[in-house]
C-alpha cells in the first residue's frame, strides 16, 4: 500500500469514527424554543424526558409546566416533557479534559436535521463572566464554532460521552459547562426545583493588595474583594461589614473574586455563623455573618 493510499484510508477513517459520534449524539438533542426565540438547543437527559438546556435559551418562557427548575448563575435550566422513550446522552467526566483533547458540539435548533462542528479543547477550566450577566467558574473553553442555536446542545468527547452543556461563542471560542457542575446542578433541581445559595447582601469586586499589607497583616494572598455597597437589613449590615473593608477570607479560605465568594456562599452556608477576615485600613478584623437563603 502506497504513503498516499494509506495516509487517504486513515483519514477516511476519522471522518467514519466523527460521523458515527455525531449520528448517535443527535439522537439525543431536540430543538427547545420560546415565544419567539427562533431555537435553542436541548440535552436529553433521562429516558423519561428531563431535558437540560441553557437557561438563557428558555428565556421567560410561559409553559412554565415544563420547566422543572432554572439556575441563572450556571446557565443550565431543566425541562421535563411528557415521554417515557427518549435517548439520553452518554454522560462522561470534565474533570479529567486536557487541552487539545477532540471536541464534538451538536445542535438541533429547528428541529429539522441536526448539525455539528468540532474543535479541541483549549482551556479545560477557565473563569468567565457570561454575556447574561453571570459570572462562571471553570468552564471548558474549546475552538468548535458554537453558531446561533447550539446554546444547550452537548459537547462530547470523541466517545460521544457528554463533557459540556453549550452556552456561547466569544472571541472565536466556544464556551460550555462541564458536566460535573451540569450533574450538580441537575441533582438539585430535581430535588428542590431551584439552586439554594447564601446571601450576604454586598456589592464588590477583586482588588490586589500591595505585598507591603498582605505581609503586614499575614494575609498570604495577592487581593481580596473591595466592598462598595451593603444592602440594608442584610446579614452583612447586622456584621458590621462597611463601605471599603476588604474581605479576604471565609472561614479561612481565600477570597479574592466574586467566584470564590459564591464558590464558598453555597447552600450549607444559609443560617450558618461564617468567620469573615476583613481589611479595615491596614488592620486585620475578624467578623462573623450569618447568611440567609438568596431570593431568585
Amino acid at each position: 500500500m502506497s504513503k498516499q493510499t494509506n495516509s487517504s484510508a486513515i483519514l477516511e477513517s476519522i471522518s467514519d469514527a466523527i460521523v458515527d459520534v455525531t449520528e448517535k449524539v443527535s439522537q439525543s438533542v431536540v430543538r427547545v424554543g420560546a415565544g419567539r426565540w427562533r431555537g435553542g438547543t436541548g440535552t436529553v437527559w433521562s429516558k423519561d424526558g428531563h431535558i437540560v438546556t441553557s437557561n438563557h435559551v428558555i428565556g421567560d418562557m410561559r409553559e412554565v409546566e415544563v420547566v422543572v427548575g432554572r439556575d441563572p448563575y450556571s446557565d443550565i435550566a431543566l425541562l421535563k416533557i411528557d415521554s417515557n422513550n427518549l435517548t439520553p446522552v452518554d454522560v462522561g467526566n470534565s474533570d479529567n479534559l486536557k487541552v487539545g483533547q477532540f471536541v464534538l458540539a451538536v445542535s438541533n435548533p429547528f428541529g429539522r436535521q441536526p448539525s455539528a462542528t468540532s474543535g479541541i479543547v483549549t482551556n479545560p477550566a477557565y473563569n468567565v463572566r457570561g454575556w447574561w450577566g453571570a459570572s462562571m467558574d471553570k468552564v471548558v473553553v474549546s475552538d468548535a464554532r458554537l453558531n446561533p442555536g447550539y446554546s444547550g446542545g452537548p459537547l462530547v468527547d470523541a466517545r460521544g460521552r457528554l463533557i459540556g452543556i453549550n452556552a456561547a461563542y466569544a472571541n472565536n471560542r466556544g464556551i460550555s459547562v462541564p458536566v460535573n457542575t451540569v450533574k450538580s446542578v441537575i441533582d438539585k433541581l430535581m430535588h428542590d426545583g431551584k439552586i439554594k445559595r447564601a446571601y450576604m447582601g454586598i456589592t464588590a469586586d477583586s482588588i490586589n493588595l500591595p505585598d507591603s499589607l498582605s505581609e503586614q497583616a499575614s494575609i498570604g494572598q495577592d487581593g481580596g474583594l473591595i466592598v462598595y455597597g451593603v444592602d440594608q437589613d442584610s446579614a452583612a449590615k447586622k456584621a458590621g461589614l462597611a463601605i471599603g473593608d476588604v474581605i479576604v477570607k471565609l472561614d479561612g479560605k481565600p477570597v479574592e473574586s466574586l467566584m470564590d465568594l459564591r464558590g464558598l456562599l453555597d447552600d450549607k452556608a444559609i443560617g450558618r455563623h461564617v468567620n469573615v477576615s476583613v481589611l479595615r485600613g491596614e488592620k486585620l478584623t475578624q467578623l462573623t455573618i450569618t447568611p440567609t437563603e438568596a431570593e431568585e
